[in-house]
């Protein structure tokens, strides 16, 4: 990734990046449709150990036609601070990240990314009752629905006061 013009903004310290993936909850993903630009907005859960993003989606649809073709993709996760009224002020914290998009089509590994997204999204003493709500102990729900992973290869990470 390219460096950052305004040093004094950059965030390099990894506990505080590990903190916007880890309290984020949404996500901007980059894909290129051949020479035309798709961005979409997804939920997310990260894992930290896997150095991996998780999402659910359609098993069709213009996102996966896209990956299938060019898994390369930039993603942006935003925690938004709140702006500063009567300062022209917005305090934020950023990660973008570079790296490579796929579809997880091992129901077992699936169903590990699904775990990643409900953990990070609804913790751990509510995901059970997602999981057991939604059937996804089952393997015909990843016939439903396909999971999605991006692996981080690159990151960059800023704050604004």
């Amino acid at each position: 990734m390219s460096q950052l013009r305004l040093k004094n903004r950059e965030i390099t310290n990894p506990v505080i990046i590990e903190q916007i993936l880890s309290s984020g909850r949404f996500v901007t993903i980059a894909l290129c449709d051949g020479t035309d630009p798709y961005v979409v907005t997804l939920s997310y859960g990260y894992d930290a150990a896997g150095r991996r993003l998780c999402f659910h989606s359609a098993r069709t649809g213009r996102k996966t036609d896209i990956i299938a073709a060019n898994p390369r993709a930039c993603a942006t996760v935003v925690v938004d601070r709140g702006y500063a009224e009567g300062e022209c002020a917005h305090p934020y914290r950023s990660v973008v990240m570079t790296g490579h998009m796929r579809v997880i089509d091992d129901i077992p590994e699936a169903r590990e990314a699904m775990r990643v997204l409900t953990l990070h999204l609804e913790g751990p003493d509510a995901m059970q009752e997602v999981w057991n709500r939604n059937g996804l102990a089952d393997d015909a729900a990843f016939g439903r629905v396909a999971m999605l992973e991006f692996r981080i290869e690159s990151l960059c990470a800023k704050q604004g006061q």
